[in-house]
């Protein structure tokens, strides 16, 4: 049986099943002279590339969103009553 490659590309998409290491997943998170996304260090894809700052305003907009989305509760403010809403025919 052939070896599977562990490592690679397919329609221009990386991957990589090699076994992750410390160094290898710091090194793929910061890399300074890359840009927004880099390869994964496991897995299929791309990540965000912390040296670069695009990737911080991304982090920072997604964690708003959260964060408003949270503390949302439906647009109804939790003092008012409900409302009785009457239709005639």
């Amino acid at each position: 049986m052939a070896d599977k490659p562990s490592s690679g590309e397919i329609f221009g998409i990386p991957y990589n099943f090699e076994r992750p290491s410390i160094s290898r997943m710091l090194k793929s998170y910061w890399q300074p002279g890359d840009g927004m996304l880099v390869e994964k260090p496991f897995g299929i894809g791309y990540t965000l590339n912390l040296a670069n700052w695009r990737s911080w305003l991304v982090l920072a907009v997604v964690g708003a969103l959260l964060w408003n989305e949270r503390g949302d509760d439906g647009g109804a403010d939790a003092d008012e009553d409900p409302v009785e809403v009457v239709v005639e025919d």
